[in-house]
């Protein structure tokens, strides 16, 4: 299967060659590309080798009439400008410069605000969002659900959160499978993000965690174009821990033996007793995943239309396997469409948007990075001479093995879009956007016999299969009303609507135990025993009014209010409604004339701007917001007294009943509250932006477990308490464009660009912080978090070091009292947390070249190796940094002597705050170079090419990263897991 992918990556290759070869006449004709009038205007234009931020009177002119940028805000769009709330965006150039396979990859650290990391290097994973922060104290490890989840918009239309997927957590982390993994990043126009109160508020109940918005690509009108788009990479993973070579672990294990006394080996100490080659010496991170994963992405689009109806049908398909030996695959098709057409009267719209996607996921059934990092380095050959799988006389568990087990999964999904709007009177619209979501899903986890050493005898009676699947219907209805009233210099835009969803989701597991043969291992009704869970039907009903009123005078004075009353089946008979709402309002004060006056400034002494008048100071807007949101990101029937069957429980043939949940009618809302206030600024005709953001969100009504006394039959029930969490945090974005050189010929169809230099800068420094929890110090809460505190924080054991005496760890006895227990000695609190995070994106255009790339850097403290390293002295490996053992030749060595069994005090050590350090990184995250060949498009019929635009590209991601984190990788969310690969890409784009 290798050599077919090699073939895929050479064939792309020569057609690069092809295209190259056939446009190098156009080329020697022309030594620059022509660029479109709009390209030209988007750059200030300047004369040739005019190197300087001060544009001419006539360029401001030029540069003025360049569309205004406009954003999403999912119920409306706003002019750049002019918006009164925070939001982010990420353009479709900047995802295209990425090979990625979901744009939350594309958007790392290119978003002020929005911390994203990747929880995996095995394709097909998840992703962890967080949006200004934790809002609600619920996650994976306290609740079925994690309450920090933000909504996901597609073309209008919500979609869930992760996939709900109950085997697959020993192979993805947190059995994470991220909803956007079903959409082509090549299909996305834009992904927005709103974040403060006034973006969200009209999202009402499902706002609080922050919106994504994903817009796909839409038709457009002009003659019929054709556009491939093809890449071939390559992956591999990297590690920042260096493991101990075979002299220096044999001396760790000889010396732990001598330790503890023993001077026979034992006949299990295989390593050291003469069973195992001692001169063998074996990479196993290099062996088990320091495989080259491959990666294969061929795109297809056609669009075209007339000045009223147009369309668009977009082909994607990729596949790639991973860094593990066997020949695991990730594949996933997409085919997207969409229709627009519009009256010639322009009173009427229509839009119709379909996306079908289709993933498929074949891999191990559990990761086995850490045995790569675990093996002892002479740990015998994985496969004997015959290629069969090794067991070295009974003496090894050959880490292999577990290819035998499988993981699968199959998730389809059909996404449909109406959006269609007719304008009844002048500047009065009504419009109605509609939407189906249709998803299923199925995975098999297969643990067969195989997986174990012959020599136990075990044979198909003790494989074991496991399945689940799931599909949910979903569909949204949302008339509104829009009205826009003009007057001099006064304009009012009102916006009310209305909503009504419905979600239905099945969900069954089945579980099979011992089998006849594994060839009937995917047959659960062969299975000797069997286990059928539930066939569990849930149903969501949502339905709100919504409201928006943007008030405008002279485009100085800005001031929208948002409001949303919410009903949701989530909650109590006594909660099921609540209201949101919020204002935000900007000034424009650049526009005020004695600002005008101010920051005028004649520049007479370059000879190159004479008699030219320009303003350093070209714009400012204060802004600021505040309002409320919520979330009902809490699951299904969570306030009903709920009951399971319990297959244990059986009275006389019949089934029992067993109380699950205990019923709660004042179960309500989570509520967040929003304060957010910014200063943006323009400099040199707006080449140079800076904005400022500070924000403050409280939330409250966290539902967590309330304690009850056991006698009730439940230890807790789910409800609010007056828990509040507080997101503070200082948001600094900075843009520019230094430099823009360009030819312009007296023949203005000639105008071409010579250099260019755009760069960005993001950081933030969020601050969380847990400011109120009633009844904190009676509860079991009280072991996770504090008050005054992150509630990202870890309660620790302190390590003071080694005691002489003992040669064991020593730790703080807080108590007093002779023991080293939990939780009276955990008193040390450590935040896993972030303290800033940010961007630095460059972009340099030279002719027909193209040069850019992203740096990510992230400030924080995590989990170490320490936390999952073994004792050190028994049959594992260990990093370089264990051989700093303490002894009275080495009384400041950091780990305890070596033990050949594993020792309770070493358990204390994981647990303590050595298991916490640094975990800071700076990443050359992406870096694209690309060239634009040249092509003959000229008017002649005769010499005219068929191809209209030709680019080849290289492409990188996670290419070097500059840290001190002891431990694998400082990206990741549980440790211990493949973390996310380097890869290069190399493709073409080709147009027709």
């Amino acid at each position: 299967m290798k050599k077919s992918y090699t073939s895929i990556g050479g064939i792309s290759c020569v057609l690069m060659l092809t295209v190259a070869g056939a446009s190098f006449h156009a080329q020697v004709q022309s030594s620059s590309d022509t660029i479109s009038r709009k390209n030209t205007t988007e750059a200030a234009i300047l004369r040739k080798k005019s190197d300087t931020l001060f544009p001419s009177k006539s360029d401001i002119e030029k540069v003025g009439q360049i569309e205004e940028v406009v954003l999403n805000a999912g119920y409306y769009k706003v002019k750049e400008k002019e918006r009164t709330g925070s939001i982010a965006k990420v353009s479709a150039k900047e995802i295209e410069n990425q090979p990625v396979t979901n744009v939350l990859s594309a958007a790392q650290g290119r978003m002020a605000g929005v911390n994203i990391v990747q929880n995996s290097g095995v394709p097909g994973g998840g992703f962890s969002i967080e949006i200004r922060g934790r809002n609600s104290l619920r996650t994976r490890s306290n609740s079925n659900v994690d309450g920090n989840h933000p909504l996901y918009v597609i073309d209008g239309i919500p979609i869930g959160g992760s996939v709900a997927s109950p085997y697959s957590g020993t192979i993805l982390p947190e059995a994470s499978i991220n909803p956007l993994n079903s959409i082509n990043p090549n299909d996305i126009e834009s992904f927005e993000i709103l974040k403060d109160a006034d973006a969200t508020a009209i999202y009402g109940s499902r706002g609080a965690n922050g919106v994504v918005l994903i817009t796909t690509k839409k038709a457009r009108k002009g003659k019929l174009s054709l556009s491939f788009n093809t890449s071939y990479a390559l992956s591999q993973a990297f590690s920042n821990l260096t493991m101990i070579n075979i002299e220096e672990y044999l001396g760790m294990r000889k010396q732990a033996f001598a330790n503890d006394g023993i001077v026979n080996y034992p006949a299990n100490a295989y390593d050291v007793n003469g069973t195992w080659d001692q001169n063998r010496n074996t990479d196993w991170a290099k062996t088990l995943i320091g495989n080259t994963a491959t990666s294969s992405n061929t795109g297809l689009s056609l669009s075209g239309g007339s000045e009223t109806t147009t369309f668009l049908l977009s082909l994607g398909h990729q596949e790639q396997t991973t860094v593990f030996g066997k020949d695991f695959r990730y594949k996933t098709n997409n085919i997207s469409s969409n229709i627009s057409h519009r009256s010639s009267d322009r009173k009427f719209m229509l839009n119709l948007s379909n996306m079908f996607s289709m993933q498929e996921n074949n891999v191990l059934n559990q990761d086995i990075t850490r045995n790569a990092f675990l093996l002892s380095p002479n740990a015998p050959a994985l496969y004997d001479q015959n290629g069969n799988l090794n067991w070295e006389n009974n003496t090894f568990n050959n880490p292999v093995a577990a290819y035998n087990s499988i993981y699968s999964n199959k998730n389809l999904q059909f996404l449909n879009n109406l959006s269609t709007e007719y304008e009844i009177f002048s500047n009065l619209r009504i419009k109605l956007n509609g939407g189906l979501n249709y998803q299923t899903f199925e995975e098999w986890s297969l643990v067969p016999h195989t997986i174990y050493n012959p020599s136990s005898g075990l044979t198909p009676a003790y494989s074991q299969a496991y399945t689940a699947n799931s599909n949910k219907l979903s569909f949204i209805v949302e008339p509104q009303l829009n009205y826009i009233f003009k007057r001099e210099k006064h304009q009012i835009d009102v916006l009310a609507g209305g909503t009504y969803q419905s979600d239905v989701t099945n969900q069954q597991s089945l579980q099979g135990y011992g089998f006849q043969s594994n060839a009937f291992i995917q047959n659960i009704g062969s299975a000797q025993t069997k286990i059928i869970s539930d066939l569990v039907k849930t149903e969501y009903k949502y339905a709100a009014v919504f409201g928006r009123i943007n008030y405008q005078f002279d485009h100085k004075y800005m001031l929208n209010i948002t409001g949303r009353r919410d009903g949701s089946s989530r909650f109590g008979s006594n909660n099921k409604f609540a209201n949101f709402g919020a204002v935000g309002a900007a000034w424009i004060f650049s526009k005020e004339n004695f600002f005008r006056n101010l920051f005028k400034n004649q520049i007479n002494n370059d000879s190159k701007f004479n008699n030219q008048e320009t303003q350093w100071f070209s714009f400012g807007k204060l802004r600021a917001s505040y309002g409320s949101s919520g979330s009902d990101n809490i699951g299904d029937y969570q306030y009903r007294d709920t009951y399971i069957t319990s297959p244990t429980l059986i009275y006389n043939g019949t089934v029992g009943l067993s109380p699950s949940r205990l019923f709660n009618p004042d179960f309500s809302w989570e509520k967040t509250v929003k304060l957010e206030t910014a200063l943006e600024l323009g400099f040199f005709n707006n080449r140079l932006n800076l904005t400022t953001a500070w924000y403050r969100n409280r939330s409250t009504n966290q539902l967590v477990g309330y304690q009850l006394p056991a006698i009730t039959g439940f230890t807790s029930v789910l409800a609010n308490l007056d828990a509040t969490v507080q997101n503070t945090g200082l948001e600094i974005e900075v843009s520019a464009k230094p430099i823009s050189v360009i030819n312009s010929n007296n023949n203005t169809s000639n105008i071409q660009t010579h250099f260019q230099w755009e760069t960005s800068f993001n950081i933030s420094f969020p601050k969380n912080k847990l400011i109120a929890f009633p009844g904190l110090e009676g509860s079991t809460y009280a072991n996770s978090y504090v008050i005054g505190e992150p509630i990202s924080i870890v309660k620790l054991y302190h390590l003071e070091g080694i005691n002489p005496q003992t040669g064991q760890y020593q730790f703080t006895d807080y108590n007093k009292d002779g023991k080293i227990t939990s939780p009276d000695d955990r008193q040390v609190i450590k935040n896993i947390g972030i303290e800033f995070f940010g961007g630095l994106s460059n972009s340099f255009t030279y002719k027909n070249w193209n040069l850019s790339f992203l740096i990510q850097f992230v400030k924080q403290q995590n989990r170490n190796y320490n936390y999952i390293m073994p004792s050190p002295g028994i049959m594992s490996n260990l990093p370089v940094e264990a051989l700093n053992v303490w002894s009275p030749q080495n009384p400041d060595g950091y780990y305890m002597p070596y033990h050949a069994n594993a020792t309770p005090s070493h358990t204390l050590f994981q647990g303590s705050d050595a298991s916490v350090s640094d975990a800071s990184f700076i990443r050359l995250k992406n870096l694209q170079i690309s060239y634009r060949i040249p092509v003959n498009n000229t008017q002649n019929k005769n010499s005219k090419s068929i191809i209209k635009e030709a680019k080849i590209y290289f492409q990188g991601q996670n290419l070097y990263t500059w840290t001190k984190y002891f431990g694998i990788d400082p990206e990741f969310s549980s440790i211990g897991f493949l973390p996310p690969l380097r890869t290069y890409s190399l493709g073409m784009q080709i147009n027709f």
